[in-house]
């Protein structure tokens, strides 16, 4: 079955239609003839040549085809929609570099989703062996070269590797000369780059050291993917993967002094790093904490989790922060990534970090051709699995040898940026102009250490499924060895895959998930028994369940407390904005009294709708609109609601690893159509916009936002983590009803008073004159403010109907605890809230709950009666929820006050 019939061709149209079916096999065999460019073919298994006769398929790829059951293309694109759409299910994401996630007044983009492509690359027993044996072999030579280097220098001091190469790479660290780390392991965790060159082999073109990335998204891939073929997977007898970090955790904990009762962190850069879903996933399926730099401290040689409970000892962290940026005060100190005091700790013993600072110099291409020597002396053996061809520009006879055949190969950094050293994009030099190329030479005359040249290859190239037909696409490998904690290493039976997303010449040089790069599942055939282990195969007994409770870091706390404050500080705003929008139209056209103007500036300002330059509603009304209007936009600098908005999606993103799919798209969808819909409105030509169309843009977010809150009202664990985020929201609806009630309470209206405070049948007594000057709240539009802000009109008119009174609307406000607006629930809602977070400390919850306003307690006579009682309550009541967020801050996120100096060994 070398080519394909007449029948078959028949069977492949250009573009597909309902009734033509052509089996996986006729469209593979299709996409083998398409390729004949000299490159291996993962489907036919040989390389493809012009001229020459196409193979048929591998045998492992007909067995796929065939166990998997699709009937055509029609199946195949159906399993890759589904692939997709659980890719989006899970969140599953990567940020390239220039879509880091948003910050209040940052306009960039959101991350995007992982590309998953459908099929999975292959690999037989026989061959895995071999890429077992030579992983685990590179991955003893680089340990042994880690405590040579930081040692005895052996390796340096007889010539073996070029000391201008390694003590100049800005990620040797010098402070780690001498350390040596618990179980003289200095490398947990490698990942080296292969793909199948022209010869069949798989070689070697890079390697990770320091902090590599991408088990989470192995795990990712294999969920998926294996769920779209699993009769294939079944048949195919694939080796799983959960016996092998299984064990890479055990390894880890065993090196630690600490034993099984040791903490295992995942130490994370954060939300704008460009793998932090697959770090979320991966500390989420190993059971691990994901902690970030801020969420640890050092005292006295140790690293502590500062937790919502005290300081929790930390024995292991799997680090992705990079060398430079562990330590602000031994290595870059404007890091805010890092832990100050941790490389103490590590020379100490008294934690395990996985890598070991300073490997990051390993990782250097330079370094390539010193490898086969250096195993020779280290290990007494020659490598078995082989790397691309390399020459380090900075040996002299080198370059001036290569000098002329310069547009054979690729140009590649030799280090990593510094401060000393420059790094740069690698230029497949065949590419360039003959100009072009004479600039390259003359740049590498002028700093050959920096440059270090590659030799070209044909990289493997995998079956890709695209647009009802198999494509081949360059692909590589990343295969990961993991240390077992007694010396020895283990290969996880799988990988990660990165397949080009289209033919580039570009990809045959290097292949980046930042490039926009695919990724594919990685399938390894066993010829012995598949490992039937789970992480879940041990059940839980009731001893167990008694005593599993979710560690809330102070980070995640107090990301969720902010994420309570931002969500009720944007519905506040939102509410506000529309309010103030209509009030200022109606003062301008004359249907609402001058004195209204004032109070809008005033809580226009406070509340940041407009900046400190925007002209004051009483001079100039329509500048202050437009003032206003432009505000509405994150990019104005100004903290109206789409900067609220941006501030809270930003909290979201630090919180991916505890909420839900659900709630993170409603978030971020909320921001995205309030800024679209916004600048769709605000950038129509004319002179001025169309002011009903930015309510309903803004009623629109009222309702996303209303949205949002039930979804963290009802379908969140309510634990210390709800906790903080309820008292965040109360907090800030709290200080913000008490000053808005009190500015327009304070503000009058110059004229003969209208109102007075009616007598009630409760003992109040009677009513009473305000007096020549009545508060702009008791005005009929004052009125209207209030209860549109406090969002209680419809419950205001059920009850006493159109009553314009001091006692029934402070009644409503302020006393009465059944509406969920007053200030009387919101105090209540927050002691409440507040005693259960601090329940382990009652005494100094109770001394901190004195000190909280009782709304319900304020005489209703002597708030409603002329004078400052209530203006001064309601300032009070204002500074009393600054001061509890303080005292919060204080204790539960940086741990300077209190109980939390607890320390938990």
């Amino acid at each position: 079955m070398s080519e394909l019939t007449p029948s078959q061709w028949s069977l492949l149209p250009d573009e597909p239609e309902e009734a033509l079916a052509p089996d996986p096999l006729a469209l593979a065999l299709s996409a083998a003839l398409r390729s004949r460019d000299g490159h291996f073919y993962e489907l036919t298994g040989q390389v493809n040549r012009p001229g020459e006769p196409q193979a048929g398929l591998t045998e492992r790829w007909r067995r796929f085809f065939a166990a998997g059951g699709a009937a055509g293309w029609q199946e195949l694109s159906a399993k890759a929609l589904r692939v997709q759409r659980r890719v989006l299910e899970d969140g599953a994401s990567y940020n390239v570099h220039s879509d880091a996630p948003p910050l209040p007044g940052d306009g960039a983009p959101l991350a995007r989703h992982w590309p998953l492509e459908l099929l999975p690359m292959l690999i037989e027993p026989e061959e895995w062996r071999g890429i077992e044996a030579g992983v685990a072999q590179r991955a003893r030579l680089l340990n042994a070269v880690m405590a040579d280097t930081y040692g005895e220098r052996r390796l340096l001091n007889e010539g073996l590797l070029p000391a201008s190469l390694v003590l100049a790479h800005p990620q040797y660290l010098r402070a780690m000369h001498g350390s040596k780390p618990v179980g003289g392991v200095h490398l947990h965790v490698l990942a080296f780059d292969l793909t199948r060159c022209a010869d069949g082999l798989w070689w070697v073109v890079g390697q990770r050291t320091q902090a590599a990335s991408g088990l989470g998204y192995v795990l990712e891939n294999r969920l998926i993917i294996a769920q779209q073929f699993p009769e294939a997977f079944r048949q195919m007898a694939v080796q799983r993967l959960a016996a092998s970090y299984r064990d890479f955790i055990r390894a880890l904990t065993q090196l630690s002094p600490a034993g099984e009762r040791s903490r295992v962190a995942l130490l994370t850069p954060g939300p704008r790093n460009e793998t932090y879903f697959e770090q979320a996933f991966l500390a989420r399926y190993l059971g691990i904490t994901l902690v970030e730099g801020a969420d640890l401290t050092v005292r006295a040689d140790k690293v502590y989790l500062k937790t919502l409970a005290g300081l929790e000892r930390v024995h292991v962290l799997l680090r992705r922060v990079d060398d430079t940026w562990l330590d602000p005060l031994e290595l870059r100190p404007d890091s805010i990534l890092g832990v100050p005091g941790l490389l103490q700790a590590v020379r100490a013993g008294e934690v395990i970090l996985a890598n070991a600072p300073g490997s990051g110099w390993l990782e250097s291409s330079g370094l390539t051709a010193f490898w086969p020597g250096v195993a020779e002396a280290l290990l007494g053996e020659e490598l078995t699995l082989p790397a691309i061809q390399s020459w380090w520009c900075g040996e002299e006879s080198a370059w001036r040898a290569l000098r002329p055949r310069l547009a054979e190969f690729v140009v590649v950094p030799t280090f990593s940026a510094s401060s000393t050293t420059r790094s740069f994009a690698p230029v497949v030099a065949a590419e360039l102009g003959d100009e072009a190329l004479r600039d390259l030479a003359e740049r590498i005359d002028a700093d050959p250490t920096a440059y270090t040249l590659q030799a070209r290859v044909k990289p493997t190239k995998q079956p890709v499924w695209t647009r009802g037909s198999l494509e081949p696409r360059v692909a590589v490998l990343r295969v990961f060895a993991m240390t077992d904690g007694k010396g020895g290493w283990t290969v996880l039976p799988g990988g990660l895959a990165r397949v080009a997303p289209r033919r580039d010449p570009l990809a045959d040089a290097w292949l980046s998930i930042q490039r926009g790069s695919l990724s594919a599942d990685t399938w390894v055939m066993t010829d012995g028994e598949v490992d039937p282990t789970t992480l879940l195969s041990q059940p839980l007994q009731a001893a167990d369940l008694a005593q599993v409770h979710w560690t809330v870091t102070s980070r995640a706390a107090e990301n969720l407390f902010w994420l309570g404050r931002y969500t009720e500080r944007a519905e506040n705003s939102a509410r506000l904005a529309r309010y103030v929008i209509e009030a200022s139209v109606m003062v301008q056209r004359g249907a609402m009294p001058q004195p209204m103007l004032p109070l809008l500036d005033t809580l226009a300002r406070r509340h940041g709708l407009v900046g400190p330059k925007a002209p004051k509603a009483e001079d100039d009304p329509r500048g202050f609109e437009r003032a206003l209007l432009a505000a509405l936009l994150p990019t104005s600098g100004v903290t109206s609601v789409g900067w609220n908005l941006r501030a809270l999606q930003a909290c979201a993103q630090a919180l991916r690893e505890r909420l839900s799919p659900e709630a993170w798209r409603l978030i971020h969808e909320t921001t995205a159509q309030f800024e679209q819909h916004l600048r769709a409105v605000l950038d129509r030509p004319g002179p001025v916009p169309a002011l009903a169309d930015v309510l309903n843009v803004l009623a629109r977010a009222d309702t996303h936002l209303a949205a949002i809150t039930g979804a963290q009202t009802d379908r969140m664990t309510r634990d210390d983590g709800w906790r903080l985020l309820s008292i965040g929201r109360q907090l800030e609806r709290l200080s913000f009803h008490a000053e808005v009630l009190a500015e327009a309470f304070e503000q009058g209206n110059a004229g003969p008073s209208q109102v007075s405070v009616a007598p009630l049948g409760d003992g109040l007594g009677e009513g009473r004159p305000w007096g020549a000057t009545q508060p702009l709240a008791l005005t009929e539009d004052g009125f209207g403010l209030l209860l549109g802000v406090f969002d209680s009109t419809i419950t205001y008119r059920a009850q006493f109907q159109a009553r314009r009174e001091a006692p029934p609307l402070l009644h409503l406000l302020v006393h009465d605890t059944d509406n969920p607006r007053s200030l009387a629930w919101v105090a209540r809602t927050l002691r409440d809230r507040f005693a259960k977070l601090a329940r382990h400390d009652p005494g100094w919850a109770a001394d901190v709950a004195a000190e909280l306003p009782v709304p319900e307690a304020w005489p209703l006579a002597e708030l409603a009666a002329p004078g400052p009682f209530l203006v001064e309550h309601l300032r009070r009541a204002v500074a009393q929820a600054t001061e509890l967020s303080s005292l919060i801050s204080q204790r539960y996120f940086a741990h300077v006050i209190g109980a939390e100096q607890r320390v938990w060994q």
